[in-house]
């Protein structure tokens, strides 16, 4: 493929990612009913799906087959087409369930664009907050018109870290110790509830770091380039690329100390 094609397949794939999460979200902040109920559970009574997550899913995977009809889906509600054209979407139709659910403000529609296993767009849409962050590989990043990029490092002493927990009650345990010794060592912890969010907030310098255990591939691909292409390093474990068993998000002078200091802790297992 030529530097032009290739060009023109970005845009284009930006351009559905864009379309797909505000249709979707939009869908979601208005669509929400007054008594909203959990659909299913997943890996415990406490990790919840709603009807909602599964008709955003529904929406944006039809948007992509009416459009993209070749390419494959990975889907945190169950959608998985292989598809023919090297064209993978990563979608998350609503992180932050749990936020939703209880009308709190901080969810999102993630979708990611992985061309021949390459993230190559990354779209996250918050309704409630007003904002859409994007970024193209290798085009920079935005939120809504405006560039985005980390905060500088600070001096570790001084970083304020997001993160998560996960749903079983062992690993949030572990979560928990990991916290608490790590907790005395920097400015302090937030704990928003959507990992798409966190990792862009990394990216517009809201937060000076970010780290979670547990997270599958629609939790973090789109956030992850978001972050990426803001000035940020990305990772896992020291030497690992960012997994379920750790995703690692930080400015380039604060990556490897949060790394290091989570490796001795063991945040990678329970």
């Amino acid at each position: 493929m030529t530097a032009t094609a290739n060009d023109e397949l970005k845009a284009e794939l930006l351009e559905i990612a864009l379309d797909a999460a505000h249709r979707a979200g939009a869908f979601l902040r208005d669509g929400r009913p007054e008594d909203l109920g959990v659909a299913a559970t997943k890996s415990s009574a406490v990790d919840v799906v709603t009807e909602m997550d599964i008709a955003s899913e529904k929406l944006i995977t039809g948007l992509l087959a009416d459009r993209r009809p070749d390419d494959g889906v990975l889907g945190e509600e169950g959608a998985s087409v292989e598809g023919s054209s090297g064209v993978q979407w990563v979608i998350d139709p609503l992180d932050g369930t749990v936020n939703y659910l209880y009308g709190l403000p901080s969810w999102a529609v993630s979708i990611a664009v992985r061309k021949d296993g390459e993230t190559v767009v990354g779209v996250v849409h918050a309704p409630m907050r007003g904002e859409t962050y994007r970024a193209v590989l290798g085009e920079g990043a935005y939120v809504n018109d405006r560039p985005a990029r980390v905060r500088p490092a600070p001096a570790f002493g001084l970083a304020l870290v997001g993160t998560g927990f996960g749903y079983l009650a062992e690993r949030r345990v572990r979560q928990a110790e990991v916290v608490g010794q790590l907790i005395p060592q920097v400015r302090d912890i937030r704990r928003g509830g959507s990992a798409a969010i966190d990792l862009c907030d990394v990216a517009t310098g809201r937060l000076d770091a970010y780290y979670e255990r547990g997270l599958n591939p629609w939790d973090y691909a789109a956030g992850d380039l978001i972050a990426r292409e803001a000035g940020a390093l990305t990772g896992g474990r020291p030497g690992e690329p960012l997994s379920t068993d750790l995703t690692v998000a930080a400015p380039p002078d604060l990556f490897e100390p949060l790394q290091t200091r989570l490796e001795e802790l063991g945040a990678w297992h329970d």
